[in-house]
């Protein structure tokens, strides 16, 4: 059993490489910091499955699901996050995931959700089960559903209080850049500024 564990946080990946091989007697496990050490790996061998975070230096866990998804579609990669589930679980499973936890999660659920998806199931909690039987309803959508992952990152980190160049800086990418996603996020919200955003981003429990 092969599995690689995606966190930028070198605790956390302790933590868990300890959890699976207390699981797993027999487990082979890498580790990556950061999305292109992750890709790497992945384009170099095949893995039973890729634990992944969504909080990633540079490109974001999103985009690197993404990129393992159309090269190695068969690869299950389970999301491991800090980020509570309304806030990005449902695009996850939208762009491929297996399944969506929270870092929260008791370990053995852990462990439970690791044996579903490398089994070719998808694993979901019981509270992320009914809300994507609520999403089925497309008339109740709120206005972000329309933002693409890109936006609905920039739209979360300026509800956090960060300027445009602060985010442009973590993102890595140009101010310019990061001002046209934000004024694409405006127009698709029909919003006017950055405290409207911060405002309608509380008020749906997108911002912490």
């Amino acid at each position: 059993m092969k599995i690689l564990i995606v966190d930028d946080h070198a605790v956390v990946r302790r933590g868990l490489i300890q959890m699976l091989c207390d699981e797993f007697p027999d487990l082979q496990y890498a580790e990556a910091d950061n999305g292109q050490a992750a890709l790497d790996k992945v384009w170099a061998e095949p893995w039973d499955v890729v634990v992944l975070d969504v909080t990633l230096p540079g490109r974001s866990g999103l985009d690197i699901l993404k990129d393992i998804k159309h090269h190695t579609p068969d690869t299950p990669v389970l999301i491991l996050s800090m980020h509570p589930e309304d806030q990005f679980a449902v695009r996850a499973l939208k762009a491929g995931a297996a399944g969506y936890m929270t870092k929260e999660t008791a370990p053995e659920e852990l462990i439970n959700a690791v044996n579903k998806v490398m089994q070719g199931g998808k694993y979901v909690s019981p509270s992320l089960a009914e809300k994507l039987v609520n999403d089925l309803d497309v008339g109740g959508r709120p206005l972000h559903d329309a933002l693409s992952d890109r936006e609905y990152e920039v739209l979360r980190l300026i509800a956090s209080g960060k300027t445009i160049s602060e985010i442009a800086g973590d993102l890595s990418l140009s101010v310019k850049t990061i001002s046209t996603y934000r004024q694409r996020i405006l127009q698709k919200m029909k919003l006017r500024t950055n405290a409207e955003l911060t405002h309608y981003a509380f008020q749906h429990g997108l911002a912490e």
